[in-house]
C-alpha cells in the first residue's frame, strides 16, 4: 500500500507544476495515510503467520518484549507482596 500512496503521491506533485491545487492534495494524501494507513498496515493480523513474510522477525521481537516486561512485572510483584502471592497459590490450590 505505501507503494502504491508514494507513486500516487509523486503523479500529483508532478502535476502540482501546472495546478497548484494538486500539491495540496498531495499533502492530504500524506497526511491520510500517515494518519490512518500506517497503523492499520502494521498491525498484526490476527490470524497468524502465514509462512515466510518478513514481518515476522518483528512481530517475533515486540512478542518477546511484551514477554519480557509482563516477566519482569509478575516477579517484581511477587518480591514486592510476598504474603498476597502465598495467598493466591493456596486459593488457587483449592
Amino acid at each position: 500500500m505505501g507503494t502504491i500512496v508514494l507513486s500516487g503521491t509523486v503523479v500529483l506533485v508532478v502535476l502540482g507544476f501546472g495546478n497548484h491545487n494538486w500539491w495540496l492534495a498531495a499533502v492530504a494524501l500524506l497526511f491520510l495515510y500517515i494518519r490512518y494507513g500506517r497503523d492499520s498496515a502494521s498491525a498484526p493480523s490476527s490470524g497468524g503467520s502465514s509462512g515466510g513474510s518478513g514481518g515476522t522477525a518483528e512481530d517475533y521481537k515486540s512478542y518477546r518484549a511484551r514477554r519480557d516486561r509482563q516477566a519482569r512485572w509478575e516477579r517484581r510483584y511477587r518480591r514486592e507482596r510476598p504474603l498476597e502471592v502465598r495467598r493466591q497459590q493456596r486459593d488457587k490450590g483449592r
